[in-house]
Order: structure tokens, then sequence, then C-alpha cells
């Protein structure tokens, strides 16, 4: 009798063990909820491709660094994976806007195809700078995958600083 049990136990391959998702999965779509909730708060509860796995394939927002000294505001982002040509940055009055595009290299549909988590897609993010820049003189340079402008300031934005004396 122990011989007919040991036959008529089923073999789950691999593939279908799969389709439940890992926690690490879930946890990694609780914070790209968190992520995009804190980015933009209320449009992003309303897109249900934010809820869903296949949001992992839009491309995300750059992360930004923008600060400032006495001669320039500098803004920093991290746009992993383009090249120049793929990057467009202008400045609109006060507002610096960086758009972008990661293509999508060709498609596998193979069954050993086992993860897919790198995001394409387009992006679009501005930013208001803290004060005026001189447009003719900002120069960007992409190096490493970070996308570094350097906007200096008018000689009025670095007259308008001044230093606060705490009672």
């Amino acid at each position: 009798m122990a011989k007919k049990d040991k036959e008529s136990k089923a073999v789950i391959p691999k593939k279908t063990a799969e389709l439940v998702p890992r926690w690490e999965d879930i946890d990694r779509w609780f914070d790209r909820m968190a992520e995009e909730f804190w980015r933009r708060p209320f449009p992003s509860l309303f897109r249900p491709e934010r809820w869903f796995p296949e949001s992992l394939l839009s491309m995300r927002m750059p992360s930004l660094d923008v600060y400032q000294d006495k001669e320039e505001v500098v803004v920093k982002a991290d746009v992993p994976g383009l090249a120049k040509e793929d990057i467009d940055v202008t400045l609109t009055g006060e507002t610096l806007t960086i758009k972008g595009e990661r293509k999508e290299e060709k498609e596998v549909k193979e069954p050993d195809y086992h993860r897919r988590e790198r995001s394409y897609g387009s992006f679009v993010r501005s930013v208001a700078l803290p004060c005026e820049v001189k447009s003719d003189e900002i120069k960007a340079t992409l190096k490493d995958g970070v996308l570094e402008i350097r906007l200096p300031k008018t000689e009025e934005a670095k007259k308008k600083s001044v230093t606060v004396k705490i009672d």
C-alpha cells in the first residue's frame, strides 16, 4: 500500500508554482505604490495601472537632487540606460523640464523568460527652480546614468541671499 501512495503523488512543475507571486514581488509592488503616492498623491490612486504588476513595464520617474550654492543651481537626475539623444531638457520661466524615453528592447517570447522588471517608456519631470537663472549659460552633462544640469544664477538672484540671525 505504501508503494501505491508514492505513485499517486502529483509533481507540480516549476512554472505552475510561479503563478503565485513571491513575497518579495508583493513587497516591491507595495513599495512602488507608496513611492508613486508620495510623488503624485491623489492622481496615482485613481490610475489602476499603478496597482498591478504591469506597472513595472512603464518608465519610472527619475529621482532628482536640486541644490544651490552662491553661483548656481544644480539639478541631478538618475536616468540609467538613457543616451543623451533620448533626453530633452528645457527651461520655461523658472521651471526646468526633463523629458526622456527608454525604448523597449526586442521582447523575448520564450518559455525560459523567468522575470521582467526593467522599465521602459517615456517620462516628463518638471521642477520649479529656487531663483532666476541665466538661461543662455546652462550646461548639462550625462555620465554613468546621471544627468547633471548646472544653471548659473543671475546677478540679482546672487544678491538676494540673506543670512537670518536666530535668537
